[in-house]
């Protein structure tokens, strides 16, 4: 197994389980270095001091909070370890709420939670309680000299830990024409909804792939070959003016029609239909 990022407890009421915490995304795209144009040689950043221009070595700095402008209240880390509050290593949950109760903008990054020696039992008795109750344990845990609020839930037999954003931290969004308002021609919602249910098909995250991570890189398989690839370009070009919006409805649902079975995906628009599309419970129709 991999060697964990953190360490700690998982705690509920009067219960405490030992948990490790692993890494459940990746970053897979490649990493490039700026160079100099004309010799192609690395750039090296340094810290310089805006005062007297001179370079900064990584042990004379410190954080500072810029109270006013130009002016500075130095912090050290004996003070980020006072404003901690929990100095024990847990992740301490104090609710559990319906899990399409959570809108997903408030969901962040992901981690494995595995059990650590000795609490294989009851990490399975709370992976069955979650998955039973369909709720998901809301808590925080500090990491990194930062309070972070989490969601622990029941997903394809692990539990999974996600950092959350606090409710301050999201923007409200910009005001638009009340989208449910806009009086919508019966002809064009028809329309529309059928393309829907033309295109309706099952979750399948594997069949999604990064095409423009894959012509990257074989533009630099041919680069170092000394070759100059020229990839097809097949997507369709993008009108900017008006058009009439019930006839291209009309043609992509025709080139629907003729990508998809029509029989088979009468079949799966019936299934469509009876779920509840609600973003967050898509999120979880994968929920063990």
């Amino acid at each position: 197994m991999a060697r964990p990022i953190w360490r700690g407890s998982l705690s509920f009421g009067l219960v405490a389980i030992p948990i490790q915490l692993h890494t459940a995304v990746r970053e897979n795209r490649p990493k490039f270095r700026l160079l100099h144009g004309k010799d192609k040689s690395p750039i090296k950043y340094e810290r310089v001091c805006q005062r007297d221009g001179t370079p900064v070595a990584w042990e004379d700095l410190v954080k500072g909070f810029e109270y006013q402008k130009g002016r500075y209240v130095v912090l050290t880390k004996e003070d980020f370890k006072a404003a901690a509050v929990e100095k024990d290593r847990r992740v301490q949950v104090t609710d559990f709420v319906p899990a399409d109760a959570i809108d997903d903008r408030y969901f962040d990054q992901p981690y494995y939670l595995v059990p650590d020696k000795g609490g294989e039992h009851a990490y399975a008795v709370f992976h069955q309680a979650l998955k039973q109750t369909g709720r998901v344990g809301i808590g925080k845990v500090v990491m990194r000299e930062r309070q972070h609020l989490v969601a622990v839930e029941s997903i394809e037999g692990h539990m999974v830990l996600t950092m959350m954003r606090f409710a301050t931290e999201l923007v409200a969004a910009p005001e638009v024409a009340d989208a449910e308002r806009i009086k919508v021609p019966p002809k064009e919602l028809k329309l529309a909804s059928d393309l829907i249910n033309a295109l309706a098909d099952e979750w399948e995250p594997e069949k999604y792939k990064d095409d423009y991570q894959a012509n990257l890189q074989e533009v630099i398989q041919g680069k170092l070959k000394g070759k100059t690839v020229e990839l097809d370009d097949d997507e369709q070009p993008m009108r900017a003016d008006v058009i009439d919006l019930a006839e291209r409805l009309r043609a992509s649902l025709a080139a629907a029609g003729g990508r998809k079975a029509p029989a088979a995906k009468r079949a799966v628009t019936k299934t469509v239909r009876a779920k509840t599309t609600t973003a967050a419970k898509t999120r979880r129709k994968r929920a063990a």
